[in-house]
């Protein structure tokens, strides 16, 4: 929304914008919430099918706990690399910052490659999803966060763009605070993940 006042002995107006700064951090929260509510229906799928193997393979024949650990600590790491670039952020220090968010961009497609690099093998080996329950439930899961790092990542991108071109005003320190919050939710979900779906698929 904006306002417009008259300037006095000339002929034309001049348009102050405001941006409603607490109003976007609250839209963009009311929108994490969102997302906890469709991860909490898929993690609520994986626990009522995660057993329905169909006479097929399980957790503890398919998952390769190591690559998952490796992956893990590439996302884990990425939020303290974002953190980082939040701090030097708030020091209106634009390249340092751009060399983090790069990092972090680096840390998150490391992140998919391997997790692409899983479900290829997975499905090389003939557990895709159309295997059984369990596989469905498990790349539903596991592919919906998959998409968004892939969403987070193409967002730190043009963040980085907007940085690069126009500095470190107002407007591109929001939007850095939202994609941060953005970015520690969806580790906070793969913690869930690797938790619920890999260390606790490979028990008996």
């Amino acid at each position: 929304m904006s306002d417009t006042t008259f300037a006095p002995n000339t002929a034309r107006y001049i348009a102050h914008d405001h941006h409603p700064e607490n109003g976007t951090l609250l839209g963009f929260w009311l929108y994490l919430m969102s997302d906890c509510f469709i991860f909490a229906i898929l993690f609520a799928a994986y626990g009522v099918l995660g057993r329905s193997y169909a006479a097929g393979p399980s957790g503890a024949d398919l998952f390769d706990l190591p690559l998952v650990a490796v992956n893990t600590g590439f996302l884990l790491l990425s939020s303290i690399t974002y953190g980082f670039a939040m701090l030097q952020a708030q020091s209106n220090k634009v390249k340092p910052t751009l060399i983090w968010l790069a990092i972090t961009g680096l840390l998150g497609a490391a992140f998919l490659a391997l997790e692409l690099y899983e479900f290829a093998h997975l499905i090389h080996e003939g557990a895709g999803p159309q295997r059984s329950a369990f596989l469905t439930s498990f790349f539903s899961l596991v592919g919906t966060h998959g998409l968004h790092v892939t969403f987070g990542i193409v967002w730190l991108i043009t963040l980085m763009v907007q940085v690069g071109k126009y500095g470190l005003h107002a407007a591109n320190r929001r939007r850095l605070m939202c994609l941060s919050m953005f970015w520690h939710f969806l580790d906070v979900v793969w913690i869930g993940v690797f938790t619920f779906v890999y260390l606790m698929g490979v028990l008996p």
